[in-house]
């Protein structure tokens, strides 16, 4: 249970981070946020009973710098939800591709990197989509970091749905 994933939210109630529910519950305790939304159960100890909890808000303003996501390998294949961008399979190991090849002047950018299957990849070679005849069903372009808050967790949490803009 203390492994369960918490949303955190600013003081502002914009979407921060998710953590652990231990540490949510140490933040809480500590007087440093607030349960918002609560799981329905209790954490119990030997002092007492904790509601477990879903999100939390921050008793203070954080400032953060712009959120930038990290490109990663993983990151592209998290954008393009695990997809082949090619073919549109989702089965076997996945890879990462350059829409326009480095040897012809592309670069490592969101908008020039794919997720693609070890066959398309194969097959497109160090050719653009469309010298390979490989259009691409989704033209590609660099996430909200709101985004990689949905990716991260596979099933969220229906509290969660207000806060991340889900409704």
């Amino acid at each position: 249970m203390l492994d369960r994933h918490v949303l955190v939210l600013n003081q502002n109630y914009e979407p921060l981070s998710i953590c652990k529910a231990k540490r949510a519950i140490v933040l809480v305790y500590l007087g440093k946020a607030e349960i918002v939304e609560r799981d329905g159960r209790l954490i119990h100890s030997v002092s007492g009973s904790f509601p477990l909890p879903s999100v939390v808000r921050l008793s203070f303003y954080v400032k953060t710098p712009k959120k930038d996501i990290n490109l990663t390998r993983q990151n592209i294949i998290k954008r393009d939800q695990h997809t082949c961008q090619y073919c549109g399979t989702t089965k076997g190991p996945l890879t990462t591709d350059h829409i326009i090849p480095k040897s012809q002047g592309g670069e490592d950018s969101w908008e020039n990197l794919v997720c693609a299957c070890i066959k398309c990849n194969n097959k497109k070679g160090d050719r653009n989509p469309k010298e390979a005849k490989m259009p691409l069903y989704r033209r590609p372009k660099k996430p909200h970091y709101l985004t990689f808050i949905h990716c991260f967790i596979t099933a969220p949490d229906s509290h969660w749905k207000p806060y991340l803009f889900l409704e």
